[in-house]
C-alpha cells in the first residue's frame, strides 16, 4: 500500500501539469489567431473597404433609409471619380458627418440646372449637353442655378431631388473630401450584392 502511494501522487502531478501546458497552448493559440485578425482586418477595414449605413431618404428609390452598404476606398487612389457614381464623402461644413451622394459635375465643367433639367457644359462641349439620367423618378431639381468647377471640385446630387441636401445648397464638393464609392450592398437581403453604377451619357 505504502509503495503505490508515490506512484499515484506522480500521476496526478503529471495530469495536472500536463493541463496547464493545454491551457497554455491554447491560449496561444487564441492570441496568434486573435492577432493575425488584426493585421488582415484592420488594414482592410481602414485602407481598403468600410461599412456605410444609409440615413434618410435622400437617394430614394436607388438607396433606402438603414441600407448597409461596403465602401471602396482604394478605386480613387489609381483613378477619378467618374460621372454617375454613388460616393461617399465628408460632409464639408461638417467633416464629421458622412453623406452619399451621385457625381454629376467633373472638375472644369459648368453646371446649369433649368426646367427640370442639367445640363453639362466642358471644354470639349462648349455648347452644352442634356445629361440623361435613367435612375431618377423625378426631375425636379428647383431651384435654378449655374454652377461652375474648378479642377478639384465635383457637383453630386442626391437621387431623390426634392428631398436631398446637396450641391444645390452647399455648393461644390472639393477632391479631398471624398472617402469612396458604394460598391456592394449587404443590407437588406433582398438587395444583397453588387451596387449599380450608370455611366452618364455626355
Amino acid at each position: 500500500m505504502f509503495e503505490n502511494k508515490p506512484k499515484d501522487n506522480g500521476i496526478e502531478v503529471q495530469d495536472l501539469n500536463a493541463q496547464k501546458t493545454n491551457w497554455k497552448a491554447e491560449i496561444l493559440d487564441i492570441v496568434k489567431v486573435f492577432i493575425i485578425s488584426l493585421v488582415i482586418v484592420v488594414p482592410i477595414r481602414y485602407f481598403i473597404v468600410q461599412p456605410f449605413i444609409v440615413r434618410g431618404a435622400s437617394m430614394e428609390p436607388n438607396f433606402k433609409n438603414r441600407d448597409y452598404l461596403i465602401v471602396d476606398e482604394v478605386s480613387y487612389r489609381f483613378r477619378e471619380p467618374q460621372r454617375g457614381e454613388a460616393i461617399i464623402f465628408r460632409y464639408p461644413r461638417d467633416p464629421k458627418q458622412y453623406f452619399i451622394k451621385r457625381i454629376i459635375g467633373l472638375p472644369g465643367e459648368t453646371v446649369e440646372i433649368k426646367n427640370g433639367k442639367i445640363k453639362i457644359f466642358s471644354p470639349d462641349r462648349p455648347d452644352g449637353h442634356i445629361l440623361e439620367e435613367p435612375y431618377l423618378n423625378s426631375y425636379n431639381l428647383y431651384p435654378a442655378l449655374t454652377t461652375n468647377l474648378n479642377k478639384n471640385q465635383y457637383f453630386v446630387l442626391g437621387d431623390n431631388r426634392n428631398f436631398s441636401y446637396d450641391s444645390r445648397g452647399w455648393g461644390p464638393l472639393d477632391r479631398k473630401f471624398i472617402i469612396g464609392k458604394a460598391v456592394f450592398r449587404a443590407w437588406p437581403v433582398t438587395k444583397f450584392g453588387f451596387v449599380a453604377h450608370y455611366a452618364l451619357n455626355y
